[in-house]
């Protein structure tokens, strides 16, 4: 069998190309296009000095790390050591995960003669198997990074909350909302959001179906509900589309937030009622802010949520 070297070159060019082009998009790195195609040309010629063994030395793990260092460091140029072991991680792993990808693909194709040699794949397969392998790994691989880191930071700010009103509790899942910076302007409690629907049960429903009215200037309703009387509070927001929004809310006897670290119990705490869904899917049904977590002996927990 005639192997010709220039295609292995342009091969491995190609993939590696592909994989470095996929690590920096995914991550969202830096990428300069002469730098993505110096890196991978070295990967490709490392391929053919790996093949031909001029030195045993160039197929050992060693050279293979030294190799993989050089290539992410021309690739992206990362600023420090750290980033430098993050990116060559990243770079690792989308590899890996494009290897899945091609032995699946030569897999269900089957192209005939196909051999490792000195570590290197060749055979007589064509071109459009190695870019078609690309591409379906490219695929894949970005949307399985888009899913796991979706469903990772999601849980990551998901917590279980018990709501006290009158003795009456509610247990919800809030989402934290790092943007949620409404307090009470006079007392200045934090504020968490609920959906309307969710409240039946902790509050009247006589209340939750007038919330426009009593926004509206329209407290006669208290009159059925005096136990709610002192408790409610008009809360200002402002968000895109509504410069000067109101919000109904209510004083909580107690706030019990579940966090990884502790159980955070806030008194102060105004509940607000929100009228439509909060959350997709029904993972969550209320939005807390920062300041629902803050505390004396918080400040460590809020700066690594904040990281």
């Amino acid at each position: 069998m005639t192997v010709y070297l220039d295609i292995i070159l342009f091969e491995n060019l190609c993939m590696n190309y592909i994989i470095l082009l996929a690590t920096g998009f995914i991550f969202k790195l830096k990428i300069k296009q002469t730098r993505l195609l110096v890196s991978a040309l070295i990967g490709g010629i490392y391929a053919i000095l790996t093949y031909i063994q001029i030195l045993k030395i160039y197929s050992t793990m060693i050279m293979k790390i030294i190799l993989s260092i050089a290539m992410v460091y021309i690739a992206f140029t990362p600023k420090n050591i750290k980033a430098m072991l993050k990116e060559l991680v990243l770079f690792y792993l989308v590899s890996f995960a494009f290897g899945g990808c091609a032995f699946a693909l030569l897999y269900f194709l089957k192209p005939q003669e196909i051999f490792m040699i000195n570590g290197v794949y060749i055979g007589s397969y064509p071109l459009k198997v190695v870019l078609l392998g690309g591409t379906v790994g490219f695929v894949i691989t970005y949307i399985a990074f888009k899913i796991v880191k979706n469903k990772m930071s999601k849980k990551g700010l998901l917590y279980s909350v018990e709501i006290t009103i009158d003795e009456k509790k509610l247990e919800i899942k809030a989402m934290l909302d790092t943007g949620n910076m409404l307090k009470d302007p006079i007392t200045g409690s934090p504020v968490i959001i609920i959906e309307r629907e969710k409240l039946y049960g902790l509050i009247p429903g006589n209340i939750l179906n007038n919330i426009e009215k009593i926004i509206g200037g329209d407290w006669d309703i208290f009159n059925e509900e005096t136990a709610y009387r002192s408790k409610f509070r008009i809360i200002p927001f402002h968000s895109i589309g509504k410069q000067n929004g109101m919000l109904l809310g209510f004083k909580a006897d107690k706030i019990n937030i579940i966090t990884d670290m502790e159980d955070i119990d806030r008194k102060d705490g105004i509940i607000c009622i929100y009228p439509q869904s909060i959350g997709k899917n029904n993972d969550y049904s209320a939005l807390i802010g920062l300041d629902m977590l803050e505390g004396s002996d918080r400040n460590e927990y809020i700066a690594n949520i904040k990281r």
